[in-house]
């Protein structure tokens, strides 16, 4: 009896111990598991891919394995200069939606403060939204020419309405009661502007701007595919002659390894510089 009476605290207190389990709202789970089920969702990917290509379900020559797109991406970099086009490629991707953040960031703050510039610039803007960006390419070519201004300006008019409009919504959101509150204090409209709608649209602005630099990568072949002679797009175009079908998935593999890259990179300033938000916290 008396050492059943020993053990029950100790029983009672691993019964009511938490338990940590992954499907809970909102919850965060160790960083352990995260980088785990990162990893397995990567192997579980090839392992699929890698047995689609043994299955013969496709020619071999269309359906390369995993293997074979790796040996042909190292032959790219070694021996094709490869390294080149990537580089043209990301130099191409980042003017463009610098450009593109340029004329969208303050534009779209304006429209998400103050309702005269949103009546006069949103009916423009949302008819833009909606003409794919793809159906200007005789237009630029017949403008600009085959060079880069063509690509430049393709990726440009791919993401900048969308931002625009991101930006202008996550503006709006900004609480009202911060404004008047500062409008109260004696704040003029520009100095609420800049030291209280900025400051708390900044972090989800910057979240639009992840959000659309990964269209300005989705855009990157198709600006790339019509008359380049350099990039990644380039490169795969001239895959695509020969019938080179792991040149073309190594291409494709090099966009969504970029585009992860700079995905991180944002989402690292990101919580660097707003780390007193609560999702940091």
């Amino acid at each position: 009896m008396t050492q059943a009476l020993r053990t029950l605290p100790a029983t009672r207190a691993k019964d009511t111990r938490p338990k940590l389990r992954i499907f809970e709202f909102k919850s965060d789970i160790p960083a352990s598991w995260r980088l785990t089920l990162g990893v397995a969702v990567w192997v579980l990917f090839f392992a699929i891919w890698q047995i689609a290509a043994w299955s013969g379900v496709m020619p071999a020559i269309l359906l390369p394995g995993p293997g074979k797109v790796l040996t042909a991406l190292y032959t790219l970099f070694t021996e094709q200069g490869f390294l080149g086009d990537v580089l043209i490629s990301v130099w191409r991707v980042m003017f463009s939606f610098a450009l593109a953040c340029a004329v969208a960031v303050p534009l779209g703050i304006l429209m998400g403060a103050f309702k005269s510039v949103e009546a006069f610039f949103s009916p423009f803007v949302s008819a833009w939204r909606y003409l794919p960006a793809p159906s200007f390419i005789p237009l630029l070519l017949m403008w600009f020419g085959a060079g880069d201004a063509q690509k430049l300006a393709l990726l440009f008019i791919g993401v900048i309405w969308f931002l625009i409009t991101l930006i202008a919504d996550h503006t709006k959101a900004v609480p009202k009661d911060l404004i008047n509150t500062s409008v109260t204090l004696g704040g003029s409209r520009w100095q609420v502007l800049r030291t209280v709608v900025v400051p708390a649209a900044l972090p989800n602005i910057v979240i639009a701007m992840r959000q659309m630099l990964a269209v300005s990568w989705t855009y990157l072949v198709i600006a790339e595919i019509t008359a380049a002679d350099a990039g990644i797009g380039a490169m795969m175009m001239r895959a695509k002659r020969f019938l080179h079908v792991d040149q073309i998935m190594a291409g494709i593999l090099v966009i969504g390894l970029l585009g992860l890259i700079f995905d991180y990179l944002l989402r690292a300033l990101h919580r660097r510089a707003f780390q007193y938000l609560d999702e940091y916290s």
